[in-house]
């Protein structure tokens, strides 16, 4: 079991055999935004056995980085996408499914459950017709929770469910996070409801607004090490894997651990492998 973060919320997830890739944004600069670190992910990076898109908005939907993706991928999208954004009726190499939550997808020797993200579903800036935010429970010989955007909900540990690994945002494109986000403290308390045995923070430390560089910069450079430091006091039973852009790690995925405490937070070390920067 392998995960490689390339940057924003984009992961690639190897389970028994199956490649998943999550949000795909392979763009050196989307709207007014631009990437500020790590270099583009390489090829290798949309190479997919299935990708799976939690929500509508183009840092996450980006129909030019679906487009790379090999013919007969199977992409699985919120219900309502195809409507709502009519650029993915040109993937025809793409085997698109729209899903909500409570589907079950098998892919290979995975099973793929789709769960609730609380979240803007609407595909911005203009776009009446609304779709559901979601996230991913990927289930093969290790279960990793993909949040997508989401924020802290009544019920996410039970609709969720033990997972060995946790793919958690902690940060933004922004200055400032509005309504439906994880901040380093929020997801921080998101580890202490789930509980599981590793974490890897996602969507931070990547894109930033062009023009934006003196306002508030920590807001871009510091989530990852602030929620390192936050899951130690309210998580301590979760090991944090801070990865660089491109980097990989194969986290200790020996079943879902119940109770905490077996291992430090912190910055993980355990099998990692060097990526791309």
């Amino acid at each position: 079991m392998e995960i490689t973060w390339w940057g924003h919320a984009t992961c690639t997830v190897q389970d028994s055999g199956v490649r998943v890739l999550t949000d795909p944004l392979f763009a050196r600069r989307l709207a007014h935004l631009r990437r500020r670190r790590g270099a583009l992910p390489e090829a290798r990076a949309a190479v997919a056995d299935v990708t799976l898109v939690s929500h509508l908005h183009a840092d996450h939907l980006h129909v030019p980085s679906l487009a790379r993706l090999a013919p007969d991928t199977r992409v699985l999208v919120p219900r309502g996408a195809l409507r709502a954004v009519p650029g993915l009726r040109r993937l025809g190499r793409t085997r698109l499914t729209e899903v909500a939550p409570g589907d079950r997808v098998r892919i290979g020797d995975l099973v793929v459950r789709v769960v609730t993200a609380h979240h803007d579903g609407r595909r911005l800036p203009v776009g009446p017709q609304r779709s559901p935010a979601l996230g991913y429970v990927v289930e093969g010989e290790s279960r990793t929770y993909f949040a997508g955007d989401t924020a802290l909900f009544d019920g996410m540990a039970e609709e969720v469910g033990p997972v060995d690994v946790a793919l958690l945002p902690v940060g933004g494109w922004g200055p400032y996070l509005g309504e439906g986000h994880l901040d380093a403290g929020r997801a921080a308390d998101a580890l202490a409801l789930l509980r599981p045995r590793s974490a890897v923070p996602v969507h931070y430390g990547t894109y930033w607004p062009i023009g934006m560089d003196a306002v508030r910069p920590h807001e871009f450079h510091t989530p990852g090490t602030e929620f390192v430091r936050l899951a130690a006091e309210r998580a301590p039973g979760v090991t944090v894997h801070l990865l660089d852009h491109g980097e990989s790690v194969r986290p200790q995925v020996a079943g879902y651990r119940s109770s905490p405490g077996d291992a430090p937070a912190g910055r993980g070390d355990d099998d990692r492998e060097g990526g791309t920067r």
